[in-house]
């Protein structure tokens, strides 16, 4: 792996436009191959799991499947409509919708209790997935209704419309997280190099590697479909790994272009870099790869979007750091040697080179676990313990419809239909495949489930029975006056399936059933979720200890990177309970609380923060073996490893958490608390465990760290390391 490092910094800095143009041609080459493939999006069948999922798969094989609705209200700004004037829109309306070749059906225009509103209910044809690429037309004939009739007011709402919003919403946060993502990304750098053009290089390299990314995540989708969150998770990780990764190049190569004064040539310089930061770059975007890929374990297409997303970026962003970077920092070191020879011919002093090092701060910082590493190690994770506790009253729910933002136009009439058509508001389906010999029998049985729904008042009544073709399935549909997400509507699913179907359906022999909507969607995903949990975490646990193993060489330091990262992990989800299950945050962060906490944040948190804590792991550790390489002592090793590498750590946190942080201002409940949560776990990894626990940890286990083996004398890796440079000279 040092080798492979160093062998492509060597062509890089030898060719260095020759790689620039290279690598832009690969960026575009990446757009133009995924724009020309497209995106393949999942279908609605990718999204079925559980019981739920098993229902509505038996309704698709009979043509019976729920289809997507949109609802037309119409009414008055203030009081109730002229009946006449609103059953005129209505017909109307009726009559331009089912012209479209979007349309399936329109159902009879349906009233109010109160009176005070009109709904037509327009079903789209195609799957649920697509619906929201349809509602512009629809939405233009509302419209047409609404000019010609300007005394009334007609608004629309529904699943697709909402989808369609809650796109467009996302795509506005998005572009404001960019806004204040990339200034604060650009001036951390400043900070760090002290140059515009070396600040820039990191943020460069990271957009290449994203808009690569994006290309190639679509031709990728094609054998892993999209889910819709591939772009979100590139856009994320992407800037936070792509950074990381160059600044630890980069602060290396300018390390030891201080240390050497002149004496090395650039080419020298890059290979020293590559030799060291460039193997860090290598086994900790394998890591971010390996603990990702555990999330295809989760048998769960949003979770391969995700897993999917990550590590085509990470992978994209090591191949910038090994190829294109080394050039760039070739073509800008010959810069520089151009200026230092014509100051020393002008007779100028040649400027002050920043050595990095030791800083009085982490000195400081240091020096508690130095002179006291046990109470160190124990007074912090006694914290972090104490910051894990809530995680008892964890509640993991899937965020359904009505969690979406208000500031969405679709949810604000979504909100009226509730309140004007309760009756309307949740739908169960019972689906049953049998034998058509027993069709009778099937529908005597659905009619008796339905006469015992209407006696109990958690249904609304007015069911509907309807039956495939071929009298192989049948689909009973009972409504419920609850909205999808309530206690309510859970107990109306309990009570259909533990209770009402065994005792009609259940009876019926070799028949299969099942029972699917929104509610059913709402359970079963969360309950599937939990069910893969300990497959994915223990794979992830198994996969973090053999790479950390693989590359120290160390089953001690496996060991504790497992601990480790679990304890922030930890941590980490007990804040987010602490601040999202209760409600003291709203107003500070910008939400309405749940009382729970979305169903893909703790695996995804576990999963995207395994990987990335191996970037500060491998790097820090790798400078502490440098040392011992070096043939100092391990105690002193640690310390100075850790001195060295700390200023990197922060600011390469610094921009993981600008970047987490912006997700927070997203209105997407979900996308909130993954951002906030990881914001969390990158602050804890990089000030409370890198700096205080694993230095206390490894100054108290001493020589013990590099067990079952020793690192390699420093004499004979010097000899391997020099080598490469020898041949550069």
């Amino acid at each position: 792996m040092n080798s492979f490092a160093v062998r492509m910094a060597r062509r890089s800095a030898l060719h260095p436009w020759r790689a620039v143009v290279g690598w832009l041609v690969f960026v575009v080459l990446c757009l133009v191959v995924g724009g020309a493939v497209g995106t393949n999006n999942a279908r609605t069948a990718d999204y079925r799991v559980g019981e739920a999922g098993r229902a509505e798969a038996m309704a698709a094989e009979g043509h019976l499947e729920r289809r997507s609705t949109e609802q037309v209200l119409i009414s008055t700004r203030s009081g109730a409509p002229d009946e006449q004037a609103a059953e005129s829109a209505a017909r109307d309306l009726t009559a331009r919708m089912r012209r479209l070749p979007q349309v399936a059906d329109v159902a009879a225009p349906l009233w109010s209790g109160d009176g005070r509103i009109l709904m037509v209910e327009v079903a789209l044809k195609g799957e649920e997935r697509d619906a929201k690429d349809k509602v512009d037309a629809l939405a233009a004939q509302t419209a047409a209704v609404q000019q010609s009739r300007p005394g009334l007011l007609l608004e629309e709402t529904g699943s697709p419309v909402i989808s369609k919003g809650v796109d467009q919403q996302r795509g506005d946060d998005l572009a404001l997280s960019e806004k204040i993502t990339l200034p604060v990304t650009l001036i951390t750098l400043l900070v760090v190099f002290g140059s515009v053009v070396m600040a820039a290089v990191p943020l460069l390299l990271a957009l290449s590697s994203i808009a690569a990314a994006i290309g190639l995540s679509m031709v990728v989708s094609h054998l892993s479909p999209d889910a819709g969150v591939g772009t979100n998770v590139i856009l994320m990780i992407g800037l936070a790994v792509g950074v990381d990764y160059t600044l630890f190049y980069l602060k290396r190569e300018r390390e030891e272009r201080a240390r050497s004064d002149g004496r090395l040539s650039t080419e020298v310089l890059v290979e020293l870099a590559a030799a060291t930061s460039g193997r860090a770059v290598v086994v900790s975007g394998l890591a971010v790869v390996t603990s990702t890929a555990t999330l295809y374990l989760a048998s769960d297409v949003i979770f391969s979007s995700l897993a999917t997303g990550t590590i085509v970026v990470t992978l994209v962003a090591v191949a910038s750091s090994l190829t294109v970077l080394p050039a760039l920092l070739s073509v800008l070191g010959k810069r520089a040697e151009r200026r230092s020879r014509r100051r020393a011919v002008r007779g100028k002093p040649a400027p002050r080179t920043r050595r990095e090092g030791a800083g009085r701060i982490w000195t400081a910082l240091l020096r508690p676990a130095a002179r006291h590493p046990l109470a160190t190690l124990c007074v912090p994770v006694l914290a972090l313990v104490a910051l894990a506790l809530p995680l008892t009253g964890l509640n993991i729910t899937e965020m359904s419809r009505d969690t979406h933002s208000r500031e969405i136009p679709a949810m604000r009439v979504y909100d009226r239909l509730n309140e004007a058509f309760p009756e309307q508001r949740v739908t169960h389906d019972v689906v049953v495949r049998a034998d058509a010999s027993r069709s009778r029998e099937v529908t005597g049985a659905l009619r008796e489930l339905a006469r015992l729904a209407d006696k109990d008042p958690l249904f609304a009544g007015g069911p509907r029975i309807d039956t495939s073709a071929d009298h192989r399935i049948s689909v009973l549909r009972l409504k419920v006056p609850h909205l999808g997400n309530s206690p309510r509507a859970r107990d109306s699913l309990d009570h259909l399936r533990d209770t009402y179907l065994p005792a009609t359906v259940g009876r019926i022999e070799g028949a299969e059933y099942g029972v699917s909507g929104d509610v059913a969607r709402y359970a079963d995903y969360p309950a599937h979720q939990n069910s893969r949990i300990p497959l994915v975490l223990g794979a992830l646990l198994l996969v973090t200890f053999a790479m950390t193993v693989y590359a120290f060489r160390s089953v001690v330091l496996g060991l504790i990177g497992v601990v480790l990262n679990l304890l922030s992990a930890a941590a980490a989800l007990g804040l987010l309970v602490l601040v999202f299950q209760g409600t003291w945050a709203e107003g500070l962060l910008g939400f309405d609380s749940t009382g729970s906490i979305g169903s893909r944040v703790p695996l995804f948190l576990f999963v995207i923060l395994f990987g990335l804590s191996m970037d500060y792991q491998v790097f820090v550790v790798s400078r502490i073996r440098e040392a011992v390489l070096a043939g100092v002592p391990t105690r002193q090793a640690v310390l100075d490893g850790i001195r060295t590498s700390a200023g990197v750590v922060t600011s390469a946190a610094v921009v993981m958490t600008t970047v987490f942080v912006s997700f927070v201002l997203l209105h997407i409940i979900e996308m909130k608390q993954i951002g906030f949560v990881l914001a969390v776990a990158v602050l804890l990894d990089a000030f409370v465990v890198r700096i205080m626990i694993l230095p206390a940890a490894l100054l108290l286990l001493g020589e013990a760290t590099w067990w079952p083996s020793r690192p390699v004398p420093a004499a004979s890796d010097r000899t391997r390391r020099d080598q490469p440079l020898a041949e550069v000279r």
